[in-house]
């Protein structure tokens, strides 16, 4: 009869499948996004052929097409950027984010940054995102592995792996709403391709002259352009399930509240301080937790590279930071 599996190793295996599952949604939704982006460039082609257009709705969907078009190169950007980073990295948190850094649909794995009136976001914030929702379950196994084997007591290493069954469970929950949010993306994405696939037919019929279509044809060119922009945020818009626990914008918050000193620790510290706040989001610990976890996370060389550390700099204190950082997020974010 084979060995029973831990609460930890139960967790983490149905963490993985769902990491599996969300990934195989984010690829389907991938290919479907650049199916609409095709489209969106097919109508918008033909808008621009057509002469003498109010300027009302001209800069409107000219508008959009500036959005597009940020919106694909920083899905270009990000995959150059991406192909970079596998290249160096090494270790299974690497195949985990990698398995989502496949495709267009990357764009929105920043959490929200690419937004119709936003400026888009770093190629490397992007990288850093993807560590928080689909890359931290499957690193946490390694992070778990090789600090088991520096605890002593068994009861130490019982408490470090609930705290990372605390994890693994809490992900499940995030991965699983995101399954739905992708599924419901993907639909809307399919429903949109017809309507737009219609408009094309409907616009190539209406000739290139503004001023000698019809009143009817007229106002459903307006509707065309309603529509191109519905499309266009369907492209854009972020998959919020798939936003990081901790995001940028929330470790801004936090260095524009804090004292000088206290500011110029944050900042000196941002990898730590992101990276370990994902992990710990809504995970109460003791003081004998931290110390545990920090002994498990010390010993971890990859991990100590991944958030610009040597051993020797990190501290258990840094874990009560983090915990500083989580309060301020718990009290000021709206999502």
């Amino acid at each position: 009869m084979g060995k029973k599996l831990s609460k930890l190793k139960i967790a983490q295996q149905q963490a993985e499948a769902a990491v599996k599952k969300t990934n195989e949604k984010i690829e389907e939704l991938g290919h479907n996004t650049n199916v609409l982006y095709t489209s969106l460039n097919t109508i918008q082609s033909l808008f621009d052929r057509i002469r003498n257009v109010p300027n009302e709705e001209r800069l409107k969907y000219e508008k959009l097409k500036a959005i597009r078009l940020d919106w694909k190169q920083q899905a270009d950007n990000i995959e150059i950027e991406y192909k970079k980073a596998e290249v160096k990295a090494t270790g299974q948190g690497a195949a985990g984010v990698g398995a989502a850094a496949t495709n267009a649909a990357l764009a929105w794995l920043g959490g929200g940054a690419l937004t119709a009136g936003g400026g888009g976001m770093a190629a490397g914030s992007a990288l850093l995102a993807l560590a928080g929702p689909v890359g931290w379950t499957i690193a946490g196994i390694s992070v778990v592995a090789s600090g088991l084997m520096v605890l002593k007591t068994k009861s130490d290493k019982e408490r470090l792996e609930d705290i990372f069954t605390l994890i693994s469970k809490r992900d499940i929950k995030s991965y699983e709403l995101a399954i739905v949010e992708l599924g419901e993306r993907i639909d809307r994405i399919k429903n949109e391709g017809i309507k737009l696939a219609e408009a094309i037919i409907k616009i190539e019929s209406f000739g290139t002259e503004y001023n000698r279509m019809s009143e009817s044809q007229q106002y459903e060119l307006g509707a065309y352009v309603n529509l191109m922009e519905a499309s266009t945020m369907l492209l854009i818009n972020p998959i919020m399930g798939l936003r990081p626990k901790y995001t940028e914008e929330d470790f801004e918050k936090l260095c524009a509240s804090e004292t000088a000193i206290l500011k110029s620790y944050f900042v000196n510290h941002k990898s730590m301080v992101i990276s370990l706040s994902n992990l710990l989001y809504k995970i109460e610990l003791n003081d004998k937790d931290k110390k545990l976890l920090y002994k498990s996370l010390k010993k971890n060389k990859e991990f100590m590279e991944s958030i610009n550390m040597t051993k020797k700099e990190f501290d258990v204190d840094d874990l009560s930071m983090i915990e500083r950082a989580l309060n301020h997020r718990y009290k000021t974010s709206t999502y």
